[in-house]
């Protein structure tokens, strides 16, 4: 047996909903990735305690728990790999995995159980049903009931929105009542938020760009309660997913970027990003609202007390410390501008495509997030309004499609390297085999090899301290992120414009190359002009013959229009057609049959009468008018023809003849006796034609 496990398609219960994603079963540890969100579920092998298997709606699942007290369920494995997952758990792990039966009767009385964070319903010591106590949003009680709400997922067609039960009154213990022990269980893992205590510390009046509007951000310990003037919002910290600490192109304004799922809902509306813009010259002075033991236990020295510094660093650190995640910024793109981003268009909105380490991220509406393992290929596409810009397209493994388009034709070749650099598949150059490389399906999308968060914060630390530490007073320091390279850029700026000697030096001979380059291009070759072919003539309807006969479809259609209409009132054309064509494909082949023999018999009828009316002589008329058109359009030619060739011999007579044209007309006098034989045979060419075409003319007209 090797040294791991792996199962793809296996499925996780996210809130009345399942996500796919893959499992691995490794010596060290059980490694979960979803393929909906990127993230990844690490459990340590030394703390597993507890292996079921059961048999579950998605064929057979595995229920794990640990030493901590967390469970885990993942469903969707085959009958055959029970024998191979309990070899490999009595190896490596040295748990049994033990089957275990679901109650199937169907009862509602039972015994409720509490174990963990899981609510067990059991008949006859069988399960029948499980509740994530996290799943919980609300628990009220009654006299002898106790009823819980839950949250609502928006991925679900159907939702559980509340389960009551009925607690009988016990005799055996009367100084507890049963049903607050009961709702006291559930509340003790539910996962409800409460705007109970004080607040570790508050943001006023934060800039947010998604909500749009002004917000108070108080932060508490296990949520982020956002307080504006018509709307508020609490957002638990198990629904951050990622976090993003990104440049604005300006280099003086900041963004802080807050991925939620499930998202934030305001009426019909989602927001899954939370985005707040700073300003990087807005600095504050923050206290906790924490003793310093508290602080030092909680945070582990990630936070103090008492910090001072700019407002998005702050706001970012307390959020890093309190969520528990990393901070993603972007990694060593820039584009030609020295920026970390790319100015593009998205759903006819202007916004900034950040690429990342590991994915792409465009602010701000409608924000979009891809990861790298998401994206099936890129396509660099043509402007469609201008050939000064350019369009990228990504297309996901879902089919999903998002198009950036209007960005500056400079970008093309540094978003083209990164493109290539991190081995995506361009189509525009095809697949190419082995360009994904080697590639940890089972890392989290934001862990990067290194902290640029942490490398960023030290380097602004070492500007900042060389800013105190100069002379210069009342000049305040505006630098970017790398401000070696602006320095960069300020040196060739003046190096082009060392001296003004070296200018108007350079300036002469520019106007010199100019002037040799005006000659060069007066000098044209002048081409012969190609004879246009004579366009082809389009045929003419013949109106007077039989009229083609309908498809079997045609003849169907007719005679199911009005049914269609009485069936569907108000329904459009084009909705008709849609229809007619789903109908029409739903038809069995004995009643398409039917119709079929219908059209062959017109088709029959159609080469009887086209037949007979040829034979007739019907068709010919329209030929001939054909020819009348053409005889027409002939004569015009002639007729300006002529009148040019009278203009050029009339005009030579008058012409006057300076001293250079005498000189010179001996030389060319050839030329000229060539010119008056080729206008001679044309004549003669074009007299041939009228006396060809007149006669064929007349006897149409006496037809």
């Amino acid at each position: 047996m090797g040294d791991t496990l792996e199962f793809n398609e296996i499925y996780q219960e996210v809130k009345g909903s399942w996500n796919d994603g893959r499992l691995r079963f490794s010596k060290q540890n059980v490694v979960y990735k979803s393929s909906k969100t990127g993230k990844v579920e690490s459990i340590p092998a030394g703390e597993l305690n507890l292996a079921q298997w059961r048999r579950v709606c998605l064929g057979h699942g595995i229920k794990l728990g640990t030493s901590t007290g967390h469970i885990y369920k993942y469903d969707g494995f085959r009958d055959t790999d029970f024998e191979r997952i309990s070899e490999f758990f009595k190896a490596n792990y040295k748990v049994e995995l033990s089957e275990k039966d679901m109650c199937v009767k169907g009862w509602n009385w039972g015994t409720a159980k509490f174990s963990g964070p899981l609510l067990s319903f059991d008949i006859n010591d069988n399960t029948a049903f499980e509740i994530p106590l996290s799943n919980v949003s609300q628990c009220a009680t009654g006299k002898n009931e106790v009823t819980l709400e839950f949250h609502q997922n928006d991925d679900t067609e159907v939702s559980l929105m509340e389960v009551r039960f009925y607690v009988p009154p016990s005799q055996a213990d009367e100084r507890q009542d049963p049903v607050e022990a009961f709702a006291q269980n559930v509340l003790s893992k539910a996962d409800v938020i409460q705007a109970t205590g004080d607040a570790v510390c508050i943001f006023k009046e934060l800039q947010c760009l998604t909500p749009r509007g002004r917000y108070d951000i108080r932060i508490y310990p296990t949520f982020l309660h956002l307080h504006g003037k018509t709307f508020d919002y609490k957002i638990p910290y198990t629904t951050v997913l990622r976090l993003f600490l990104l440049p604005h192109k300006d280099q003086r304004q900041m963004f802080f970027v807050i991925s939620l799922d499930p998202p934030i809902k305001q009426g019909q509306t989602r927001y899954h990003f939370l985005i707040l813009l700073f300003s990087k010259e807005e600095d504050i002075n923050l206290t906790l609202n924490m003793s310093e033991e508290d602080v030092e236990r909680r945070f582990e020295g990630k936070l103090s007390k008492n910090m001072s510094g700019s407002l998005y660093e702050m706001v970012s650190r307390v959020m890093k410390a309190l969520v528990n995640r990393k901070i993603t910024v972007p990694g060593n793109f820039q584009g030609h501008s020295g920026a970390q981003c790319i100015t593009c268009s998205y759903k006819a909105s202007s916004g900034l495509l950040y690429p990342l380490e590991r994915g792409f991220i465009y602010v701000h509406k409608p924000p979009v997030h891809l990861r790298f393992e998401e994206i099936s290929c890129v396509n660099f596409a043509r402007g469609t309004t201008t050939t000064r810009s350019f369009d990228f397209e990504i297309e996901t493994k879902q089919g999903n499609q998002y198009t950036f388009s209007s960005i500056e034709r400079e970008e093309y070749g540094k978003l083209f390297d990164f493109v290539n650099a991190k081995k995506l598949n361009i189509k525009n150059r095809g697949f190419k085999e082995g360009m994904k490389g080697k590639i940890d399906e089972y890392s989290d999308s934001d862990d990067d090899q290194h902290d640029a968060y942490l490398e960023r914060m030290k380097a602004e630390g070492k500007i900042r301290e060389e800013g105190n530490d100069s002379d210069e007073s009342g000049g305040e320091s505006d630098e970017s992120f790398n401000p070696g390279e602006e320095d960069d850029d300020i040196a060739e700026e003046y190096d082009s414009n060392a001296s003004a000697s070296d200018s108007s030096e350079e300036g002469d001979e520019s106007e010199d190359e100019s002037a040799k380059k005006k000659k060069a291009k007066k000098a044209k070759v002048v081409k012969e002009k190609k004879e246009r072919k004579p366009r082809k003539e389009k045929k003419q309807k013949d109106t007077g013959g039989p009229k083609r006969p309908m498809s079997a479809y045609m003849l169907w259609l007719n005679s199911s229009r009005e049914r269609i209409k009485s069936e569907n009132p108000g329904i459009s054309i084009t909705e008709i057609s849609k229809k007619a064509g789903e109908m029409w494909r739903q038809l069995g082949k004995d009643e398409k049959e039917e119709w079929e023999t219908k059209a062959g018999e017109a088709k029959r009828q159609y080469d009887k009468l086209k037949k007979e009316y040829t034979e007739s002589g019907g068709g010919s008329t329209s030929k001939k008018e054909s020819k009348k058109s053409g005889g027409k359009k002939d004569e015009k030619k002639r007729k300006s023809a002529g009148g040019d060739k009278d203009r050029e011999r009339g005009g030579g007579n008058d012409s006057f003849k300076s001293r250079e044209f005498i000189e010179t007309s001996e030389e060319s006098s050839s030329d000229s006796d060539h010119k008056s034989k080729s206008k001679r045979k044309k004549e003669s060419d074009d007299e041939e034609e009228e006396a060809v075409s007149t006669p064929a003319s007349s006897e149409e007209e006496s037809d």
